[in-house]
């Protein structure tokens, strides 16, 4: 009897849980709301503007808007796809480059005991990530340009040093990605629990291998992540590269200012927006591969 009088209440209990969880569902989307109205104000309006002008043209005589690829075509031809190019080659090593130098520093401050050390650091990481643009470019040039106080003393010139070439805005990136780099691994570093170190020393496992078959399969989505990131902040710097290297290294967002401003040709600026839809395209790729790992990555970290 007892056992008879428990189902119905088991499946009350149930439904009341279903019942429940559907009446958070509304409520949820109207607390969303505010934050999709400003995600769809400040980027949806803006990509839609960018679309739309980068595959329509418009008659400057009769005022006439059509559609067309030709934007896109052209984009993806001659110096506008060797700039696309460019900025992927530059993002794509310095986010690797970056991506190690930050795995390195941010794993010797986790197992730090010194909290101030870690503080100085972390501090030092989150100043610097957000140190770049022309105030950049400026220290560099003065420091290892062509007249540079390093380059004077330690003749950098005559090693083949040149500030203003791929590897000098290489290096020059790097400044501010590894910082960031720091910034977003430490999180996942302090998220691997010393069980599992633990376990496996007592199974005979030698560091190498704890890190081979524990630390980074778990780690992989976080630094799969971090390279993501970086990436995106190196496709989408241009003040630096402007105030560095001018036109001299072919990068996407320098063509997409020369075209917009008519550096080179007047009446570019539709493809100055396919430029920028392309980029887009790129972008959403690159994150299409990071999404699904982040969410498995998720449930270790916890």
């Amino acid at each position: 009897m007892s056992a008879s009088t428990s189902t119905p209440h088991t499946k009350g209990t149930a439904g009341g849980t279903t019942t429940r969880r559907r009446r958070r569902g509304p409520r949820t989307w109207l607390a969303a709301l505010p934050l999709l109205a400003f995600t769809g104000l400040c980027f949806g309006i803006p990509l839609g503007a960018i679309a739309f002008g980068a595959v329509t043209r418009t008659d400057p005589v009769g005022g006439t808007t059509e559609l067309t690829g030709e934007h896109l075509a052209r984009s993806l031809q001659g110096p506008y796809l060797g700039s696309l190019i460019g900025s992927v080659q530059l993002s794509s090593l310095t986010a690797l480059v970056a991506g190690v130098l930050g795995v390195l520093i941010a794993q010797a401050v986790v197992t730090s005991r010194s909290r101030t050390l870690r503080g100085a650091a972390l501090t030092a990481s989150g100043v610097l990530a957000n140190f770049g643009g022309v105030p950049l470019a400026f220290a560099f040039i003065a420091t290892v340009g062509i007249s540079g106080v390093v380059t004077q003393l330690a003749d950098l010139t005559g090693l083949g040093w040149n500030l203003y070439s791929f590897t000098g805005l290489t290096v020059v990136y790097l400044y501010f990605l590894t910082p960031l780099m720091v910034l977003v691994i430490v999180p996942a570093l302090d998220g691997l629990r010393p069980q599992w170190r633990e376990a496996a020393q007592n199974n005979g496992a030698s560091g190498w291998q704890f890190w081979r078959h524990v630390g980074l399969p778990v780690l992989a989505p976080s630094l799969l992540g971090g390279f993501v990131l970086l990436f995106g902040t190196a496709f989408a710097a241009h003040a630096t590269a402007a105030a560095l290297v001018g036109g001299s290294v072919p990068l996407v967002t320098l063509k997409i200012a020369d075209a917009l401003s008519g550096n080179v040709l007047t009446g570019q600026e539709n493809v100055a927006l396919a430029l920028g839809l392309d980029m887009i395209v790129i972008a959403g790729l690159v994150m299409a591969v990071y999404l699904p790992l982040q969410r498995r990555s998720a449930r270790w970290l916890r």
